[in-house]
């Protein structure tokens, strides 16, 4: 898989992120999950969550890939989006993998990951990473992704 585009900044996250899921067909309700690691990828899945918060579309969190501790993303007035604390049922028609999945240490493997993709077939999958994350750990051969976002964050520049 090539990049097909090099944007900057956040809108060039988010912009080609909602431009696929409206391109994708997705009928109002339809359910797009996130796969993530708590705390790291959260912000992250809040935000491509917000991006596309006017499409009518369910959003879904799981932890890692513990499908058990699916929460809904909810609207928070004045804040943004955010996973709540309602359970909800899976049927994603697009499944969102975060690259904080395919970093060293997680406890998670690609194959479990794999399992997971596996079990719902039919949903398209997107990556989301940072810093080459999925082409680092060879997960861009490893799955049969639609679209990838790979961001990246340097320099960071720190003033004190």
């Amino acid at each position: 898989m090539e990049p097909k585009e090099e944007l900057s900044g956040v809108p060039g996250m988010l912009r080609p992120f909602k431009a696929y899921l409206k391109e994708v067909g997705l009928a109002p309700g339809d359910q797009v999950t996130y796969y993530g690691c708590p705390g790291t990828c959260t912000p992250f899945i809040e935000l491509l969550g917000f991006a596309v918060r006017d499409l009518s579309l369910e959003q879904v969190y799981v932890p890692y890939v513990d499908e058990t501790a699916a929460k809904a993303i909810r609207p928070v007035e004045g804040v943004g989006m955010q996973v709540s604390g309602d359970a909800v049922g899976l049927d994603p028609k697009v499944i969102v993998l975060m690259g904080g999945l395919a970093m060293p240490g997680v406890p998670v493997t690609k194959e479990a990951v794999q399992a997971v993709v596996g079990a719902h077939p039919g949903a398209k999958v997107v990556g989301v990473c940072f810093m080459q994350m999925f082409e680092k750990m060879g997960w861009l051969d490893a799955f049969a992704f639609e679209m990838v976002i790979d961001a990246t964050l340097d320099p960071v520049r720190v003033w004190r």
